[in-house]
């Protein structure tokens, strides 16, 4: 069985985890969206896209 999973929904698991475990306040919670709404918006975003697609298919290939 193959689970597919968005960036953006394991990303915002995460921010969620660590705000509910307290190893991060809110302030930094907040610092951190708007970091990543921001960076979405500059040339390093299809970079950054090209490079976490790379990532996801070497961890998926890893078992093959």
């Amino acid at each position: 069985m193959l689970l597919t999973i968005s960036a953006l929904a394991l990303f915002g698991l995460f921010l969620l985890l660590l705000l509910r475990f307290k190893a991060l306040g809110v302030g930094a919670a907040v610092v951190a969206v708007l970091f990543g709404f921001y960076l979405a918006r500059t040339g390093a975003a299809e970079s950054i896209d090209q490079i976490m697609t790379a990532l996801g298919s070497a961890i998926r290939d890893i078992g093959n």
